[in-house]
């Protein structure tokens, strides 16, 4: 047994440290999925088909969203707990949980597994240790300051229920999951009753941009900016990640609020008061990056909004972050590529930056695969749901892969087979198109001989 134990623990140090990142999160998934098929997690005491199940677990663990239940009338306390488990977990992710847990009780970790917290984290291994606990700890003190302020509404107006449903909705949004238990309140849940409320939405946007703005980003902030001022020192400039991260971030926010006031003020907006307005423009600009929340009805929409909506999705949050989408950064060199070739200049530049070849090939290789994924699993909701529109069914793709949870009001009537697709979309909007391909071709040792191969001519364009 001793010996059988050993060839395990020695084939597992030999799988690539991004194939074991994305087989954690299958395996919870697939517990999840398991557990919530359970009579004693649903409230009627019935059962969960599977695929339901599946459906619900995988959104959960990859902190989208998109429901096939309500889950306050669905789910009972237990299946609740269940899915606020799988939301954190998928939000921080397996490995830093269990790398930190770790850490925080003083015990020594091994290359193997900085290697695997540095994968899962995109840090440094030179300062993974700080990084990990630092992750740990600022999530748990920003979720409970979320639940502490929200409480103040939540309690007054639901009584002892309400501090559930303020811890509830502090870690969805820290961790840009979009599920909520206000189907109590109203029949499609979510936040349209507070659209008016500075108080719910203003925690629940500071929450979702935290918690998408990546913890390499919060940790330049503290280190550079924060403890310096603690010490009395200068502060130091944030790195160029940081920078890129930050701008980008901050523009489509403004961009998305103002352009979304512009379309919606005579649509979902109207009637409401200038203030009320700016508010559910602000949210509805936050949210779809990747939060899944919302303050009006998505279904009654302009077109022009859900396109603009789906933009938002598919770029979503930065790197290292608990959000989805092709992140802000890899946007951002493509933008570079994109105006670098149009100067025919050889090399892409960032603010008089040189940006690495494979960096670009990279972001290159995330947005064609993400692009082709959401194209492809459109197609597939049109023809299996032949009564869902065009928008819809893109919409419905893209908030999957961007792992955001807006829908327009179709999830709950995807057939199983749309469902199914959407599950795997929501998979590989988690771990990453391009994680998910290394995943499935690494080998250990496969190197390049070193042979210089001949140059093939192409022409493009």
């Amino acid at each position: 047994m001793g010996e059988e134990a050993f060839r395990v623990k020695r084939r597992l140090k030999n799988v690539p440290p991004v194939r074991l990142i994305v087989v954690s999160f299958a395996v919870v998934i697939l517990a999840g999925a398991f557990l919530l098929t359970l009579p004693a997690v649903s409230r009627s005491g019935l059962p969960t088909s599977f695929v339901d199940a599946l459906f619900t677990a995988t959104s959960a663990t990859c902190v989208t969203g998109l429901i096939a239940f309500d889950t306050w009338t669905h789910w009972n306390l237990l299946g609740q707990v269940i899915i606020l488990l799988l939301i954190q977990i998928g939000g921080l992710g397996v490995i830093t949980l269990t790398t930190g847990f770790s850490l925080l009780l003083h015990r020594k970790l091994g290359l193997r597994d900085l290697q695997l917290a540095t994968e899962n984290t995109s840090g440094d291994t030179i300062n993974i240790t700080h990084l990990v606990k630092m992750i740990l700890i600022f999530t748990f003190l920003c979720e409970s300051a979320g639940s502490l302020l929200m409480m103040l509404r939540f309690v007054p107006q639901f009584g002892s229920k309400g501090i559930w449903i303020a811890v509830f909705t502090s870690v969805s949004a820290y961790c840009n999951a979009g599920f909520d238990i206000f189907g109590f309140v109203m029949k499609d849940g979510s936040l349209i009753p507070y659209v008016s409320d500075p108080l719910i939405c203003l925690t629940v946007e500071a929450l979702i941009i935290i918690g998408g703005i990546g913890f390499i980003v919060v940790a330049d902030i503290y280190y550079s900016h924060i403890l310096k001022r603690i010490h009395k020192k200068k502060p130091e400039h944030l790195n160029f990640h940081s920078t890129i991260a930050l701008s980008m971030s901050a523009f489509l926010i403004v961009l998305g609020a103002v352009l979304f006031f512009l379309c919606e003020n005579n649509n979902t907006l109207k009637g409401m008061d200038f203030g009320t307005k700016l508010n559910a423009s602000l949210f509805q600009s936050v949210s779809p990056r990747t939060a899944g929340f919302c303050t009006v009805d998505i279904a009654k929409e302009h077109d022009f909004t859900k396109i603009l909506t789906v933009i938002l999705m598919f770029i979503g949050a930065s790197p290292a972050g608990t959000g989805g989408g092709i992140k802000t950064t890899t946007f951002v060199v493509l933008l570079a590529t994109v105006v670098s070739v149009m100067k025919g200049n050889e090399e892409a530049t960032i603010l008089k930056r040189r940006l690495d070849k494979l960096t670009v090939y990279r972001s290159l290789a995330i947005v064609f695969s993400a692009a082709l994924l959401v194209l492809i699993t459109t197609g597939i909701i049109l023809s299996a749901d032949q009564d869902i529109s065009g928008i819809d069914a893109l919409f419905e793709a893209t908030s999957g892969f961007g792992t955001v949870g807006l829908t327009a009001g179709v999830t709950q009537t995807l057939s199983w087979v749309s469902k199914l697709a959407v599950t795997f979309t929501m998979y590989v909007g988690r771990v990453g198109p391009v994680s998910l391909g290394l995943a499935l071709t690494l080998q250990k040792g496969h190197h390049a001989n070193g042979s210089i191969l001949p140059e093939g001519k192409v022409i493009v364009g």
